[in-house]
C-alpha cells in the first residue's frame, strides 16, 4: 500500500521543511509514502472563496483514482488518540488498498465535490493550526502510528 499525504501551496519555512523530509524518510523503513504539494493557484484576487475551494478542489481530484480511500483533514473529522489512529491505519491497510491518500486543504478547506469524494474525515485537534504546521503534525502522527503498530520504543505507553 501506498499513504500518500496531499496539500496545497509549498511549505514557506525551511525549518519546517527540514522537520517534514525526518518524518517522510522515517516512514519509508514501514511503508511507501509520497508527499504531493499541489501549488498555490495564482490570480486568486478576483476569485471568492467558493472558486478558489472550486478550483483547488478540480486540482486535488485530479490525483484521485476511484480506488483511492481519500480521507481529509478537517476540523470537523473524527479525532483520534495515537494509538486509535495507528489501530485506523491498521484497518485500512488490512483492506488491501493500494492508495491511502489523506489531503489538507487550502486556505478556505474543501470544495464540495472534495467533501462528496472523501471517504473519511479526521480532525488533528480542536484547536486551529496554519497549514504548514498541520504537514509536520500529521506527518509525525503517522510515523508515530506505524512505531505502535510494530511495538517500537518511540511512543511511550
Amino acid at each position: 500500500m501506498t499513504i500518500k499525504l496531499v496539500c496545497i501551496g509549498k511549505t514557506d519555512k525551511k525549518e519546517l521543511e527540514a522537520l517534514i523530509k525526518i518524518y517522510s524518510d522515517r516512514l519509508q523503513h514501514y511503508i511507501k509514502f509520497e508527499f504531493e504539494i499541489i501549488p498555490d493557484l495564482k490570480k486568486t484576487k478576483n476569485l471568492d472563496e467558493n472558486q478558489q475551494k472550486s478550483k483547488e478542489g478540480e486540482l486535488i481530484l485530479s490525483g484521485v483514482q476511484n480506488s483511492d480511500f481519500v480521507v481529509l483533514l478537517d476540523e470537523n473529522g473524527k479525532q483520534f488518540s495515537s494509538e486509535s489512529f495507528s489501530e485506523y491505519i491498521q484497518k485500512r491497510m488490512n483492506t488491501g488498498l493500494k492508495r491511502l491518500i489523506f489531503v489538507i486543504g487550502g486556505p478556505y478547506g474543501f470544495s464540495e465535490e472534495v467533501y462528496k469524494r472523501a471517504d473519511s474525515k479526521i480532525s488533528l485537534s480542536k484547536m486551529t493550526f496554519s497549514h504548514q504546521m498541520v504537514r509536520l503534525f500529521f506527518t509525525e502522527q503517522l510515523y508515530r502510528a506505524f512505531t505502535i503498530l510494530k511495538n517500537e520504543p518511540y511512543h511511550h505507553r
